[in-house]
C-alpha cells in the first residue's frame, strides 16, 4: 500500500475507488470501468476509445474516478494496474517527470499526457493504492472489467 499524501486532515470524507481497464488489441478498441464507494453508496462509471493501449485505459479509469470527487477525500484506490500502481507506489512517475519524462534507461516516459492528469489529483486527495491481481475473482475488479468490456463492446 502507498499514500500519497501524509498530512491530510482527520475530516476528510472516505472514499473506496475500484478501477480497471481492457483492451481489445493493444493498440485497439479499448474501455475503463471504476466504482466509487461512498457511505455504502455505490457509483459506476465508464468510458473508452477507438485506439487505444491497455494502460491508457488503467491510467484514464484512475484519473476519472478521482474527478468525481468533489473536494479532497481519503481514498483508498484498488486497482490491477502494476504499471500504475508501481509507478506511483515507487515513486517512479516523480522521478520521470524531474526528469523531463525520461526514464531511468533515458528512453521517453509513456503517457505523459495522463501522468500529467494525475499527479495533481493525488496532490488533491490522500490516495493509498492497493494491488490486486485481476481475474481472480475480487467482486469489484470483476465489475469494473466487465464494465471496461461492455463499453469498447459498444464502440
Amino acid at each position: 500500500m502507498f499514500n500519497s499524501k501524509n498530512n491530510y486532515g482527520a475530516n476528510m470524507k472516505k472514499v473506496e475507488i475500484y478501477t480497471d481497464g481492457a483492451c481489445s488489441g493493444n493498440p485497439g478498441k479499448g474501455g475503463w470501468g471504476a466504482i466509487l464507494v461512498y457511505n455504502g453508496t455505490e457509483k459506476e462509471i465508464s468510458g473508452g476509445s477507438q485506439e487505444t493501449t491497455n494502460n491508457r485505459m488503467e491510467l484514464t479509469a484512475v484519473i476519472e474516478a478521482l474527478k468525481k470527487l468533489k473536494e479532497p477525500c481519503e481514498v483508498t484506490l484498488t486497482t490491477d494496474s502494476k504499471y500504475v500502481c508501481d509507478a506511483v507506489t515507487n515513486g517512479w512517475v516523480y522521478s520521470w517527470q524531474k526528469h523531463g519524462w525520461k526514464k531511468a534507461d533515458k528512453k521517453p516516459a509513456l503517457n505523459v499526457d495522463l501522468w500529467e492528469c494525475l499527479l495533481p489529483l493525488l496532490e488533491k486527495h490522500s490516495v493509498t493504492f492497493n494491488w490486486v491481481k485481476g481475474h481472480n475473482g475480487h467482486p469489484y475488479n470483476e465489475r469494473c472489467d466487465a464494465l471496461a468490456v461492455a463499453y469498447y463492446n459498444n464502440l
